[in-house]
């Protein structure tokens, strides 16, 4: 049986392999999804995603498995906890910006609806889909993931910057960043598609 075509990124490495076939590229609608890559994408600031894969499981344990509103009321004390944690990346600036961004994320869905109509709003609610041939083509940043950056911003988000959010939007869907030899480009395509004729 011929091997299976993955992006370059993948290194054959499991825990790559794992994200990369379920989860990278997959269009997420649901807010506590979204506010967990939001997090993750942020942590894994100057460090590997791999880095924070491996971590994963335990990101979700000390942050009540991404519960913004749980996380918003977070005070001094569990912030220092977490900061025992060996679980996670103990860098008190990450962990302060997750509880802040929790408490700015509310602010968008209490004001939009949902985190999802606004950020997607960015795409205008629709996938990009791209058509890189190799790794070295992709950008670490676009236009739109700098405009994302700077709205964030000015919303009181941190660790938002252009490079995290369009890491943030290659994880989430919001575009299909999978190389083209790769087996999961087309099947990202046609699952937009499905999704855009329901």
């Amino acid at each position: 049986m011929e091997k299976a075509k993955r992006c370059q990124w993948v290194k054959g490495n499991r825990w790559n392999m794992l994200y990369h076939d379920a989860e990278w590229g997959v269009p997420v609608h649901d807010d506590r999804k979204l506010f967990e890559f939001l997090i993750l994408e942020g942590a894994q600031a100057g460090l590997s995603w791999l880095t924070i894969l491996k971590r994963r499981e335990a990101y979700r344990q000390a942050f009540d498995n991404f519960d913004f509103e749980k996380v918003a009321c977070y005070k001094a004390e569990k912030v220092e906890s977490l900061m025992n944690d060996k679980g996670i990346i103990r860098n008190r600036r990450k962990i302060e910006a997750a509880v802040n961004n929790a408490r700015r994320f509310i602010e968008i869905v209490d004001s939009c609806g949902s985190f999802d109509t606004y950020i997607w709003s960015f795409v205008k609610h629709k996938t990009i889909q791209n058509a890189w041939k190799c790794q070295e083509e992709i950008p670490s940043e676009t236009d739109i993931s700098r405009e994302m950056s700077r709205e964030l911003k000015k919303k009181g988000f941190k660790f938002v910057g252009p490079t995290i959010c369009y890491a943030f939007m290659q994880a989430t869907g919001m575009v299909n960043d999978h190389e083209t030899g790769c087996f999961r480009y087309t099947e990202i395509q046609k699952q937009c598609q499905t999704e855009q004729t329901m």
